[in-house]
């Protein structure tokens, strides 16, 4: 790999750590990158989730105070979570490499069809959140948790599913679970998000490292690994240094700025990637 590639993923991942802090969407930006720069589909899949979880790990920082009194919540959302990770990374790291090409562009198109339906989403959370008094609905007894409750942990545990599998746009699916669940307090329902998608990631993660793929279909002396892992090491310093010094210039330019360009980079994406979809063998050079 060229010098002028390790620049372009180093650069992916400071605009795609800088769009996480504001908007979401980063893993539109160095999943293609990646691919681009001659990876495999599942190994930049793979390398783009470690790249990215320090910068979703560092994000709750600044939501410690709204992680009090939500452990029902958090027993509620977080056991599917590990759960449906850990399945959905087993399946991906099962899934043949020239299968998982062809289904990139769908992923991508899916992933940036859940990022338009996040404006409409929030502007319905944001309604039914005027609708209940300011809050969470936290019960204190397991003889007070609502029925739909047991229905969102269902739910969550397909989020995850589809989280450890590929991931991007989870957010805006367990906001609106969350919204049904009974939460109101929006900075409460982003802890609760970015909680359980650390929890999502890291698990994906572990697997990622254990399981090995069929000779040829990764990287590593035998072609059988799925994290790329001094690419994914250079981009988690691009994304996390994007998140603390490139958020400034996201949050300059506008929320929804952000969103339309990452938008029209997923459409955009969907159709190359329609026309030339990425290919089944290992690259020159791994």
């Amino acid at each position: 790999m060229g010098f002028h590639k390790y620049l372009l993923l180093l650069g992916a991942a400071f605009i795609a750590g800088a769009v996480n802090a504001v908007a979401g969407g980063g893993t539109l930006l160095t999943f293609p990158a990646l691919l681009f720069c001659g990876e495999l589909a599942n190994v930049a899949n793979a390398t783009s989730t470690v790249a990215l979880w320090p910068g979703i790990c560092s994000s709750l920082f600044g939501y410690r105070k709204e992680l009090t009194n939500v452990g029902p919540a958090l027993w509620f959302l977080g056991v599917p979570s590990l759960i449906g990770g850990g399945l959905g990374a087993l399946l991906f790291a099962h899934t043949n490499n020239a299968l998982f090409s062809h289904l990139v562009p769908y992923l991508i198109f899916m992933a940036t069809l859940l990022f338009m339906a996040q404006n409409p989403l929030s502007n319905w959370i944001k309604r039914q959140s005027e609708r209940r008094q300011q809050g969470a609905l936290v019960p204190k007894e397991k003889r007070d948790i609502p029925l739909s409750w047991y229905g969102v942990s269902f739910f969550q545990f397909f989020i995850a599913l589809y989280g450890g599998y590929f991931g991007a746009g989870i957010g805006i699916l367990m906001l609106a679970g969350l919204s049904l669940m009974g939460f109101t307090n929006i900075h409460q329902m982003n802890a609760l998000k970015n909680i359980n998608a650390i929890l999502i990631n890291f698990v994906a993660i572990l697997v990622f490292i254990v399981e090995r793929t069929s000779p040829g279909q990764g990287v590593g002396p035998h072609h059988d690994r799925l994290i790329h892992w001094p690419i994914a090491l250079l981009m988690m310093i691009g994304s996390i240094a994007g998140g603390y010094l490139g958020a400034d210039t996201a949050r300059r330019m506008g929320q929804q700025n952000v969103r339309r360009l990452i938008i029209v980079i997923g459409l955009l994406l969907t159709l190359w990637l329609l026309i030339h979809p990425p290919g089944g063998n290992v690259p020159a050079g791994h």
